[in-house]
């Protein structure tokens, strides 16, 4: 039954318009995240910012890992004047939308060459909005489109989440190397209108029912006590398997640019490879990852991605240890690039199978919230690892957590399997009914 509905996907995309404005609305969510990541990293570091302040400038970040905080009250309450005009999921878009053009705005107008506290006050208000952009673009597409379309929603999202990554990253390089760091993030803030434009043509959904508002603080808890209610205990090395297993890209994401730099290449270099053709690679090892996913199975493809995720930053420890050649950096980041496509695909994929169907949207973005926070965390120490130790020490390191890894990986073995037998059994009970009224 699964595979008929692929089929038809090609279908939906060409009918369904509201899976065309996934496009859009993914562009917009995609196009923040790379301008207080790796893109903000190489200005500061080309700025003559210290590792360690760059590092710590990757906790802007948190706001993706705590957005589960304040994503309840986005979906229970209006935005004054806005909801008005736009009904509430709309009007929460448009704000978050402002927001982020905003500070956009506000870091080309400062920059870490005029103010160091004010760029991170810039970066901050970019990263909670564009946040909170994420978890009200996921509420419209969950309340947009019934379960079986919400596949090719998801496709469209990142196929615009990944052309903005190229606009983002080598994009705003092109522009910095051919005018200025300004001129590159009010670029960017322009291209944000492209998400307005689908926030205007998205349709006017939430209004046709009315829910009851439970306490804020239940809101959070229930989808909780769900979790622990089916897994018990072995709920322990699930949520330590999530939020370890893209440690190693996150810890890699925040010092390659720097790397990258500190070892002679242009930013033209880091543009054409890293940010142009590493993001195809990145979509070729996605797309590896579902088919590993339809012929391995989950847990397969669950154990694969995270050896491939942390051994590919042996590749940087390479790239460092006099191999700072265009061919070397290439190698690298195809490898790299390849790996991070391959895990997330498979984490997506287990975070996923992981909801329930009454708390599917609040547990995902809980569990999504999760799998971010330890990169963050102790990402921000990896630019002092480098000042003390070296690039080699850092990658090295990160590439040994595929252990532990592998290990948390064996040990959800037995219930990752028992709850995709599950699912297949409820998709099976699901369609009984319909074959039998058919025979009737």
């Amino acid at each position: 039954m699964v595979q008929a509905k692929r089929r038809l996907s090609l279908t939906d995309v060409l009918t369904d318009g509201r899976i065309a404005l996934m496009l859009p609305l993914g562009f917009s969510s995609g196009l923040p995240f790379l301008l207080v990541f790796s893109t903000l990293s190489t200005w500061l570091r080309e700025a003559g910012i210290s590792l360690t302040i760059i590092g710590l400038m990757s906790w802007v970040g948190l706001a993706y890992s705590f957005k589960f905080l304040w994503a309840p009250m986005v979906d229970r309450y209006d935005v004054p004047v806005l909801a008005r005009l736009l009904g509430r999921r709309r009007g929460w878009m448009a704000l978050a939308q402002f927001g982020v053009v905003a500070g956009l705005i506000g870091m080309a107008l400062t920059g870490p060459s005029t103010s160091v506290p004010l760029t991170i006050v810039s970066a901050v208000m970019i990263a909670f909005f564009s946040a909170t952009q994420d978890v009200v673009i996921d509420g419209w597409r969950i309340d947009a489109a019934p379960t079986e379309r919400q596949g090719m929603m998801a496709a469209s999202l990142q196929l615009g989440y990944r052309l903005a990554l190229l606009c983002a990253g080598a994009g705003a390089l092109y522009i910095a190397e051919l005018v200025n760091w300004p001129a590159a993030y009010l670029s960017m803030a322009a291209l944000m209108g492209v998400g307005l434009v689908g926030t205007l043509l998205a349709p006017r959904i939430d209004e046709v029912r009315v829910r009851e508002n439970p306490p804020f603080a239940q809101a959070i808890i229930e989808p909780l006590a769900d979790l622990f209610q089916r897994k018990g205990m072995m709920l322990i090395p699930i949520l330590m398997l999530i939020a370890c297993y893209r440690l190693p890209d996150f810890m890699a994401g925040i010092m390659a640019n720097p790397l990258y730099i500190d070892l002679g290449f242009s930013k033209a270099d880091i543009a054409n490879i890293s940010k142009l053709y590493g993001v195809w690679i990145g979509i070729i090892g996605a797309f590896g990852g579902g088919l590993a996913l339809t012929r391995l199975g989950l847990w397969w493809t669950l154990l694969i991605g995270a050896s491939l995720a942390a051994g590919s930053n042996v590749m940087f420890s390479w790239l460092a240890a006099g191999n700072a050649t265009i061919t070397g950096l290439t190698l690298t980041i195809s490898i790299d690039n390849f790996a991070q496509g391959f895990a997330g695909a498979a984490l997506i994929a287990y975070m996923s199978g992981l909801t329930s169907p009454g708390f599917a949207a609040t547990q995902y973005a809980l569990l999504s919230s999760l799998y971010a926070l330890p990169g963050k965390l102790i990402g921000g120490a990896s630019g002092a690892v480098v000042d003390a130790f070296g690039y080699s020490v850092l990658f090295t390191g990160t590439a040994a957590l595929g252990i532990p890894l592998a290990i948390l990986c064996l040990i959800v073995r037995r219930d990752t399997m028992e709850t995709v037998r599950q699912k297949e059994e409820a998709e099976a009970q699901a369609s009984a009914p319909v074959a039998v009224g058919s025979r009737a």
